[in-house]
């Protein structure tokens, strides 16, 4: 139950979790791993984040998590980055969920840690403890950085963490975000961006003339694309 809620949660916001918010926290009065202070804890998340205008909500969500790579919440952005690699360990993932009777649509990836965290709710507890624990590194990190942020999501992290019952070097997590440089302000994503359009029209063989008219024609018109899970983790 703990991790479908947290499941929801991390999901972008819409208009069914405002509606729906009552069953949320009857949800999360029946939950047994999670202890009273962190259930208190997240009792205050969801009061807060529900007490917020649904546009507002959205649009720090997006700015949040879909902005640089540093919070993406798509896990294998953070292991394998643009490697080869992350191709075949999505298609493993994915195969893990068809065992568990997981079915994702077209437009679901399977690293989305909303979804991943609704498959280990499908498995008995211990497994989905060692699930967590597979990801643990990757949790502490992304709290780390809400954290630092000044970020309420940060909370749900650090009860992933619990529920992981998994122990993390903060002086390495804290070492390595001391060396990282913020990449969601607008000078890191425009370098991001135009470093992966020169290395696309280079791999096409185009020239810078053909370059700038492509940056001049489409700058902008890339949209972030959002996945959503229905209350209760019920596709």
């Amino acid at each position: 139950m703990e991790l479908l809620i947290l499941s929801r949660l991390l999901e972008y916001p819409d208009a069914a979790l405002w509606q729906h918010q009552q069953e949320l926290f009857d949800a999360l009065a029946e939950t047994e791993h999670l202890s009273l202070k962190d259930a208190h804890r997240l009792g205050v998340f969801i009061r807060d984040l529900l007490s917020e205008d649904l546009l507002d909500a959205q649009a720090s969500y997006s700015e949040l998590f879909d902005r640089g790579r540093a919070t993406s919440l798509l896990l294998f952005e953070h292991v394998h980055g643009e490697s080869r690699d992350r191709g075949q360990a999505m298609v493993d993932l994915l195969a893990q969920y068809e065992r568990a009777g997981l079915e994702l649509s077209s437009r679901e990836l399977p690293d989305h840690l909303p979804l991943y965290l609704e498959y280990l709710a499908q498995l008995p507890h211990d497994d989905a403890v060692n699930g967590l624990k597979d990801i643990a590194p990757i949790l502490a990190l992304l709290g780390a950085r809400l954290k630092q942020r000044e970020s309420r999501y940060a909370v749900i992290f650090e009860l992933l963490l619990a529920l992981a019952e998994s122990r993390v070097d903060e002086q390495k997590v804290q070492a390595q975000l001391a060396g990282e440089a913020r990449d969601d302000t607008p000078q890191a994503l425009d370098a991001v961006w135009e470093e992966e359009q020169v290395k696309f029209f280079a791999e096409k063989g185009c020239g810078e003339d053909a370059i700038s008219a492509h940056q001049r024609r489409f700058a902008g018109a890339v949209a972030p694309q959002y996945l959503t899970i229905s209350t209760g983790g019920q596709h």
